[in-house]
């Protein structure tokens, strides 16, 4: 096959053979037959490949992961129900009770609630760091018991743009992944694995599905990570698993399948966040124009910057690859064809006119959704990022004023119509 991504969109992860279904088959099934117990034993011992229940594996999530992971240039991946599911077994897969995690303090709130509140009950401790702060500041972040790095492409929704390369330095330098969420920018965009990324998560619910159709999330594992060079970090990857018959899973899957499969045979088995059969199939009919859409995403997006950007009652504007937007450089260098369809501005008059300018949009919908073919508005400190505080807000880049737009693929022009008209009510 083409190696080039906009056929990956298309045709990859399945190929029918000869009278074949075209599309990928639903198999809504939650068990599957076999003629002994023999057969049905190997596969518990991970000693066959195949399927025998639908909350660790099925097959057309599996077909959907391919494709995902083709498109990331990965070695093996998995579904979640949720980008949150996702984000929580790729941290979870490596950090136990008493471990560190490293993690940018720009990210979606539910992941920094996840990591802040939530793992930390369960013993995990996170230093979270600005993405621009100085390397001195990085490099004080790391503990003994640190065991990887965290951050988003582009931070939802601060837009705030990671130097990869330079957090998968520091991660390297301490013998620890570094685990990038690149839902904003997708594959298409960016592939953070070639920029030095370890393992790359995704809620699929946004511009992979794009629809609003079907909450989701993907984990894809690079294969490059070593992780029997830091065994002594990594013992549930490099030594026998007790709970599923002894198995060391660098030594029977390869560096290319043992994070994926430990995920899926340990925490889908326990934790069970299993995507839908029907929602994989409707995530990968939105993964077929995928490439399609990003690029109108975009063109709207930027077109929809520049007019807020000169227009007197917007304080800012954040668009990464807006000229003069604080990391446009850095979204030249990682995502030359562009960045993401999302823009958050400040509305002149804080909080209470961001309000008021929301109320009086007709066409953009109020929705704690992004990334959708349909446009949609947010103000986070009252939504999404409301159990944070002020302070919490400042280190993540979300001001009492910001209105994140995820601008959708319909006419710009109208589009801009609609905010020209909600501005002239503040």
């Amino acid at each position: 096959m083409a190696n080039r991504i906009e056929t990956k969109c298309v045709q990859g992860g399945y190929t029918p053979g000869n009278g074949e279904p075209r599309q990928v088959p639903i198999i809504q099934s939650t068990t599957f037959k076999y003629e002994s117990s023999a057969e049905m034993g190997k596969l518990f011992d991970l000693e066959a490949s195949g399927y025998f229940y639908s909350r660790l594996q099925n097959p057309t999530c599996d077909t959907v992961a391919r494709k995902i992971c083709e498109l990331e240039g990965g070695s093996a991946a998995m579904l979640t129900s949720s980008g949150q599911a996702a984000n929580f077994y790729a941290v979870f897969n490596i950090a136990n009770c008493g471990d560190h995690v490293v993690a940018s303090s720009a990210i979606y709130g539910g992941t920094f609630n996840l990591f802040a509140v939530t793992m930390k009950k369960m013993g995990i401790d996170f230093t979270f760091v600005t993405p621009n702060c100085s390397d001195e500041e990085l490099e004080a972040a790391f503990r003994p018991n640190t065991k990887a790095v965290f951050g988003e492409t582009i931070a939802n929704p601060a837009l705030a743009v990671l130097d990869i390369e330079r957090f998968a330095n520091a991660a390297h330098a301490h013998g620890v992944p570094l685990i990038i969420d690149n839902t904003f920018a997708t594959p298409v965009h960016c592939r953070p694995i070639e920029w030095g990324a370890d393992i790359v998560t995704h809620s699929t619910t946004k511009y992979m599905d794009g629809h609003g159709s079907a909450v989701g999330g993907c984990i894809v594992d690079s294969g490059k990570f070593d992780w029997t060079a830091h065994a002594e970090k990594f013992p549930g990857l490099c030594t026998p698993d007790d709970s599923y018959h002894g198995i060391t899973y660098t030594e029977r899957f390869g560096l290319g399948g043992a994070f994926i499969t430990k995920a899926t045979a340990q925490l889908m088995r326990d934790f069970g966040s299993t995507p839908a059969p029907m929602s994989a199939f409707l995530l990968n009919l939105g993964l077929e124009s995928l490439h399609v859409r990003m690029a109108r995403h975009f063109e709207n997006a930027l077109a929809v910057a520049k007019f807020l950007k000169n227009h007197p009652k917007i304080t800012w504007v954040r668009f990464p690859s807006l000229e003069g937007d604080e990391d446009y450089a850095l979204a030249t260098k990682y995502m030359p064809k562009g960045t993401c369809g999302v823009v958050s501005f400040g509305v002149k008059g804080g909080r209470s006119a961001a309000e008021k300018f929301m109320g009086e949009l007709k066409m953009i919908a109020i929705e704690t959704h992004v990334a959708d073919a349909r446009s949609c508005c947010l103000h986070p400190a009252s939504a999404t990022h409301r159990q944070m505080t002020d302070e919490e807000l400042t280190a993540a880049g979300v001001s009492p004023d910001l209105v994140r737009f995820s601008v959708g693929i319909e006419s710009v022009e109208d589009l801009i119509e609609d905010l020209e008209q909600a501005l002239a009510t503040v």
